[in-house]
């Protein structure tokens, strides 16, 4: 497996994963954006020619916001996340970005886990932020 930017030929790839992972999907069109976008960095794992899994986030005056982290679920268990989460934080880094944040479902403990594992608290909560289902999200935050 190999991390890289994400790049077009990932986005129909992405796109359906985050159909399967997501009850808010990004559109392929969404994710093309994030191409050109100078805030943005999103990375792939990348098996062969299939993403596995996949994660993005923009920064702005220094502070990171982790946008999405989602595995091929064929492909959870195998540390994909720790090593997705570790690239992106090692290249948030090197552009000088002083902490990440990140909401995540209060109910998802699996990944609340991976998270506080690697140094993330909690910072706050957003009452009913998600949709179908209606959950509160924890907000989550490491500093660099």
């Amino acid at each position: 497996m190999m991390i890289q930017r994400m790049n077009e030929s990932h986005i129909p790839q992405i796109a359906a994963l985050e159909a399967a992972c997501f009850s808010a999907p990004w559109s392929e069109d969404c994710l093309r954006y994030e191409l050109t976008n100078s805030l943005a960095l999103w990375l792939a794992a990348v098996e062969g020619e299939k993403v596995v899994g996949y994660v993005g986030s923009q920064t702005v005056m220094g502070e990171s916001d982790m946008m999405n982290i989602a595995v091929h679920p064929d492909h959870r268990r195998q540390g994909i996340a720790q090593n997705l989460l570790e690239e992106l934080i090692s290249r948030l880094k090197a552009i000088e970005s002083t902490c990440l944040l990140l909401e995540v479902r209060a109910s998802n403990c699996s990944a609340i886990k991976l998270y506080e594992k690697n140094g993330f608290s909690q910072v706050g909560l957003r009452k009913n932020y998600y949709k179908n289902p209606k959950e509160d999200a924890l907000i989550l935050k490491k500093e660099f």
